[in-house]
């Protein structure tokens, strides 16, 4: 893969070769964070992660020089309330926009003064940047640069066309709080701003923790030469019109991934050309499970349910020097956890008013193990309910239930209830009086998402 940096970014690492001399020599002792999330992305839609039809090459490589993690898991299957998790590092039920599932039409968002994971790194001395989705609430109300990140270049819904950059709310790209007139492929024109953005953190003698949070390969279905698509949607006029249930092909999808991959790739040449590799950790992994075009496999469900391949997602951890090359690891890992464990890393740790849910999962990255400790979800529509203990799983869903051995069967296809009762009943309690600590149901919440009717479809219900 060829890559070069443009003349902004070039500057920059000038600049940071004569303000930092040895920032690119002398690994710091606290870690810069890049933190990229993929929305929408099922388990298996990487290549390394058993994609059969396109290969990621790019992500591969990130996989085969850290760790890959078999168990990583989102806090929610749908993308606001996992976002509130990653960035509070608390389960997103004790929060009102915790329960939008997802935020759509209110307003509502994070508040401002939630302390969060950027707004915890920068006290703590870190610059902190997002580049790409919040999905957290609007401006004026809401937003990155009220809830701890200095910079912030992206689209503040939840989804957005790919060429127009427009989405519900109308035009949807910013660079802080001005409208961002950039041309383009979303994808390309978040990875470019991510490279001129990690030059300007190089030129910076703090940590860094960078969020750069694609929206792909969230709907609209269009590769990067669908300009044609985008044209006939924007000429409906209608806002749902970026939902096209009838768009997208396999083709469409594997374009989509592959265009991704190659700026990932992108991204992480300028870390090392910039000299910041060594002296940073890289995470890749996904808000949610898969949606219509994706391979969850060896899982059952997507997006939206609490079935495995709903929450099930790829998690990549790169830490050169401190995390093995080509290991591996299936112990359990959640959205919520990587507040604890980089504010460990930054030497702080959570605010002592709002005590993670989390835990620091630095161990589990240095290849050691942590005790077992269950999780738990639960999701408004078809009341589904969920908690994974060891290797079992509680899962209620449409007023049935379930105990399934999700190692031995993650396809979720042996209900064990009936032949370990004591175990089926211990989860099920675990997970009744961890509901009774959560904010209850918002019956004004948007709950069912965009895909209720879908669900009613494959469910059975009206």
């Amino acid at each position: 893969m060829t890559f070069t940096l443009d003349r902004r970014t070039m500057l920059a690492a000038s600049a940071a070769s004569l303000a930092a001399p040895a920032l690119a020599r002398t690994p710091v002792k606290r870690p810069n964070v890049l933190f990229i999330l993929a929305d929408d992305m099922g388990y298996a839609d990487l290549s390394c992660y058993g994609r059969r039809n396109y290969e990621t090459p790019a992500i591969d490589a990130l996989a085969a020089q850290g760790m890959r993690l078999t168990s990583g898991y989102a806090n929610s299957p749908v993308c606001s309330a996992t976002r509130t998790a990653l960035m509070t590092g608390r389960y997103q039920y004790r929060l009102p926009v915790g329960l939008e599932e997802p935020l759509a039409f209110r307003d509502m968002g994070l508040p401002p003064d939630e302390p969060t994971l950027p707004s915890q790194l920068r006290k703590a001395g870190y610059a902190t940047s997002l580049i790409g989705k919040w999905h957290l609430g609007a401006a004026p109300k809401f937003g990155p640069r009220l809830s701890g990140y200095e910079h912030f270049f992206g689209i503040q819904g939840g989804g957005a066309d790919y060429f127009t950059h427009a989405s519900g709310r109308g035009h949807d790209l910013w660079d802080n709080e001005t409208t961002a007139g950039e041309h383009g492929y979303l994808t390309d024109i978040l990875a470019r701003e991510a490279i001129e953005q990690l030059g300007r953190h190089a030129a910076d003698s703090r940590p860094f923790f960078m969020s750069l949070h694609f929206t792909a390969p969230h709907w609209p279905w269009e590769g990067p030469n669908d300009q044609a698509e985008s044209a006939r949607l924007a000429a409906t006029g209608e806002p749902a019109a970026i939902f096209h249930y009838d768009g997208g092909t396999m083709a469409t999808y594997a374009a989509i991934m592959r265009r991704l991959d190659e700026k990932v790739g992108e991204v992480l040449a300028a870390l090392q050309q910039l000299g910041l590799a060594d002296d940073t950790i890289v995470v890749f992994t996904s808000d949610n499970g898969g949606e219509r075009f994706s391979d969850n496999w060896p899982f059952s469900g997507r997006k939206t349910e609490l079935l495995e391949g709903g929450v099930r997602v790829p998690l990549i951890v790169r830490w050169p020097g401190r995390i093995t090359a080509g290991s591996e690891s299936a112990v359990p890992v959640m959205s919520m956890d990587w507040l604890p464990t980089f504010l460990g890393l930054a030497g702080s740790a959570p605010a002592p008013e709002r005590q993670s849910d989390g835990v620091d999962v630095l161990p589990v990255l240095l290849g050691s193990s942590m005790p077992v400790r269950p999780l738990f979800w639960r999701y408004r529509h078809l009341d589904q309910a969920s908690c994974r203990f060891g290797d079992h799983k509680y899962l209620r869903i449409n007023g049935n239930e379930f105990l399934f051995d999700v190692v031995q069967d993650p396809l979720e296809r042996g209900n064990l209830k009936a032949r370990q009762p004591s175990l089926f009943a211990d989860l099920k309690a675990r997970w009744t009086s961890w509901n009774e600590t959560m904010l209850p149901f918002d019956p004004d919440s948007f709950s069912h998402g965009f895909h209720a009717k879908d669900m009613a479809d494959r469910f059975g219900v009206e």
